[in-house]
């Protein structure tokens, strides 16, 4: 069976659409990005803190949203020279504007009725409030489909996904897969370079390689309560966004710009390897996906922290680092139509297990 995936992460660079194959295991057949336009962008950035007309900005920009997969969708189809007939369902994981399960709610925003409509197929989306109306987290939702991916008998295997946020599944043989959010991934990395230097992220982390972690400095963002509490738990630009950054840089002395750079890369590799190490500290492999795949300073970093294990790209692995939330997101629209529950109470602290998604039929 065929299978779309989208996903549109907490970096907001771009739509992630994967088309894959789902058999006894989910095959990657072609992959598209659609880049965000900067109003867009911008509007979704917006959405993220509390101002004006909420409610019509978000319906807008949802679908503005949805017509940009649209058009990414048709476009990747095309490519394949593929009917939408063929295509069983899209797995929407939608636009994250507020993740507060604390507070009993997280908002996915992408119009899915509008996105059946635009293309004629099925639309499986709303993944994560179900988990959360369960008690969970909502969050993180992948190790379920890492540990179908990536699971080596023998071997204690973590999967690392680097986007705006980092999060971990910890993957044992006989063991339940267990998961989490560390903390910032790229989020402040890219926030701080874009004020600093109007780019919209540090390729292969070269500007932080170029200055000297500040300890003080870190030990400030490490205080943060966050970091000191164990899994379940889930985190997004609520709690970590530039705002954040500059109140704890209001309280340092002044820091060359590279310098805090490099500490924020600090916050980003030492926040995860303390996170593993805790939870397994037997871990042999480390693979990495995620858009921080490439950050070449942030994997020696990690490298360095973790010298009993083995860090890599899960490319190295058969799954190109890029386009494993796309899957993710489409083996989970399998799931929802099968009736196939999808989270890990351990995971997201649930009650239990959950059909996750809400589908629109074309």
């Amino acid at each position: 069976m065929l299978y779309l995936g989208v996903m549109s992460g907490t970096s907001l660079d771009g739509l992630d659409i994967a088309l894959v194959e789902q058999g006894e295991r989910t095959r990657l057949l072609a992959h598209h990005y659609q880049a965000l336009p900067d109003d867009l962008r911008q509007q979704l950035l917006d959405l993220c803190s509390s101002g004006t007309d909420e409610l019509a900005r978000a319906a807008l920009a949802e679908q503005a949203w949805a017509r940009l997969v649209a058009e990414g969708i048709n476009s990747l189809l095309r490519e394949q020279n593929l009917q939408p007939e063929v295509i069983r369902a899209i797995g929407s994981h939608g636009q994250t504007v507020r993740h507060e399960p604390t507070r009993g709610f997280t908002i996915q925003i992408g119009n899915p009725a509008l996105l059946a409509e635009l293309t004629g197929i099925t639309v499986v989306a709303d993944f994560r409030r179900r988990d959360v109306a369960a008690g969970g987290q909502g969050a993180p939702l992948v190790p379920a489909f890492h540990e179908a991916l990536f699971a080596s008998p023998g071997s204690a295997r973590a999967i690392l996904n680097v986007g705006g946020f980092s999060n971990l599944s910890l993957l044992e043989q006989g063991k339940p897969a267990k998961g989490f959010d560390c903390g910032p991934g790229n989020v402040l990395m890219d926030a701080w370079i874009h004020h600093q230097l109007g780019k919209s992220y540090d390729k292969d982390g070269a500007w932080a390689a170029s200055g000297t972690v500040q300890p003080e400095l870190l030990k400030a963002l490490l205080a943060d309560p966050f970091f000191q509490t164990t899994g379940p738990k889930s985190t997004g630009r609520e709690l970590f966004n530039l705002p954040w950054l500059m109140q704890q840089l209001a309280t340092q002395p002044p820091y060359q710009p590279q310098d805090v750079q490099a500490t924020l890369l600090e916050v980003t590799a030492t926040s995860i390897v303390s996170s593993l190490l805790q939870a397994q500290p037997d871990c042999s492999q480390l693979l990495v996906c995620g858009g921080g795949a490439h950050n070449k300073a942030l994997l020696e970093r990690l490298q360095a922290l973790l010298p009993a294990s083995e860090v890599s790209r899960t490319d190295d692995h058969g799954v190109p680092a890029d386009w494993v939330e796309a899957m993710a997101f489409a083996w989970l629209a399998h799931c929802c139509l099968n009736g196939i529950p999808a989270n890990r109470p351990e995971v997201t602290g649930a009650k239990g297990l959950r059909v996750l998604g809400a589908i629109y039929p074309a």
